[in-house]
């Protein structure tokens, strides 16, 4: 058996789930579940692990950037989107995230241009996990987990926000339709996913395959 390029930091939790698996960019995922369709209309969590995504922070890393053409956010902790679909996040001042669309490859791109970088651009090492939440009750579980007003946010300033969930710190995005993401280191993954979990089945919820959220 060939053995995978990644794997994501919940991997093992999904396996006990029966579920369909696909490769995608090196990394078994898994795409769909039984009763997705329910869960998903309640309240849906699908692991994006696979999705891929680039770091990159420092005082010119913004220019870096647009001199790829990447559109670039003018105020911190806001996102663009990205021409074939992904976004472009800015953490702050001077840090963004990159992360592509099942459409487009440019993080892969901008990690090879990165080796050799130039004064005051770092790239930064993403290995996140990150999930995908959606349905109607998607606010009930950020108001269990979360103490920031999801709700209180206009959407139409594509806000990013940076807090914490559960002792955790993560980075979420809200979309409309009670879509969000939600990226946060690796090595909180299966604490932070299985917690997650418990919340969004007592609420009527579960775990869905990825073709539910994207």
């Amino acid at each position: 058996m060939k053995t995978p390029l990644r794997l994501s930091p919940i991997h093992d939790s999904l396996q006990s789930l029966n579920g369909a698996w696909r490769d995608i960019n090196g990394m078994p995922s898994l795409v769909t579940l039984p009763g997705d369709r329910q869960s998903a209309s309640v309240l849906g969590i699908a692991d994006l692990s696979f999705l891929t995504r680039f770091g990159v922070k420092g005082a010119n890393a913004a220019e870096w950037l647009a001199d790829r053409g990447l559109p670039i956010p003018d105020r911190p902790n806001t996102w663009h989107s990205l021409p074939a679909g992904g976004i472009v996040a800015r953490l702050g001042l001077t840090e963004f995230l990159i992360e592509d669309s099942l459409n487009s490859a440019i993080s892969p791109q901008l990690a090879t241009t990165c080796k050799s970088p130039p004064a005051k651009v770092y790239p930064v090492l993403r290995q996140d996990l990150a999930l995908g939440l959606v349905g109607d009750r998607v606010n009930d579980l950020l108001r269990q987990t979360c103490s920031f007003n999801f709700q209180a946010l206009s959407l139409s300033d594509r806000p990013v926000v940076l807090t914490n969930a559960i002792g955790v710190a993560v980075t979420v995005i809200p979309s409309d339709g009670d879509y969000y993401r939600i990226w946060c280191d690796r090595t909180f993954g299966t604490y932070f996913w299985q917690t997650l979990i418990q919340i969004a089945t007592e609420l009527g919820g579960g775990a869905i395959g990825t073709e539910s959220f994207l």
